[in-house]
């Protein structure tokens, strides 16, 4: 199995041996813990920063970008992100599933996002179920917050710092807690 290849197989949702497309996920691991270890070493000017990850997805990011180190990821080459993006310290991106981060987004420090999981039955332990976490455009991750596997969160939507999102957030609302919940609507 390839690296695209591979890819392919997460972005279609499909369930991953683990055994089978293990030398590829080593592989995208060393080189992103290598990457993230070039990027979180040393002061970087934004110019660097946005060319080290642009190394790290496989793809070159718009310069609007702001990135502030340090970042990490395991996999790094299913990050795919938007315009006018910030990015705060301490991010920890488990992208294999996929992370899509719209337009104008910003995320706090300390965000996880994780997507992936194992199945819960012995036999299926090693066996990656990986599904996209998708932020739509104007959306605000407050710090400290984990959104798992699987979540949409909605246009213009706020998450409270310190939540964990475990389910689609609509448009327009904040939500905190864990799990997260609607606190109110925004309106404007």
């Amino acid at each position: 199995m390839t690296v695209n290849e591979l890819k392919i197989e997460m972005n279609k949702g499909q369930d991953i041996n683990f055994e089978e497309a293990l030398y590829v996920i080593h592989k995208c691991r060393e080189d992103a813990y290598k990457i993230c270890s070039k990027l979180n070493k040393k002061y970087h000017t934004n110019r660097r920063i946005l060319k080290i990850f642009s190394e790290l997805i496989g793809k070159d990011v718009d310069k609007s970008l702001r990135l502030f180190p340090p970042f990490y990821s395991d996999f790094g080459k299913n990050i795919h992100i938007g315009k006018n993006v910030i990015i705060n310290s301490n991010c920890n991106f488990q992208d294999q599933g996929g992370v899509y981060i719209g337009d104008r987004c910003l995320v706090g420090h300390r965000v996880v996002f994780a997507t992936l999981n194992h199945g819960f039955e012995p036999e299926k332990r090693k066996c990656l179920f990986q599904k996209p976490i998708k932020l739509e455009n104007n959306v605000w991750i407050g710090s400290g917050s984990v959104i798992l596997q699987g979540v949409t969160i909605g246009e213009n939507s706020i998450v409270g710092a310190g939540s964990v999102v475990t389910k689609d957030v609509p448009a327009n609302v904040i939500v905190a807690g864990n799990p997260a919940k609607i606190i109110r609507k925004i309106e404007y």
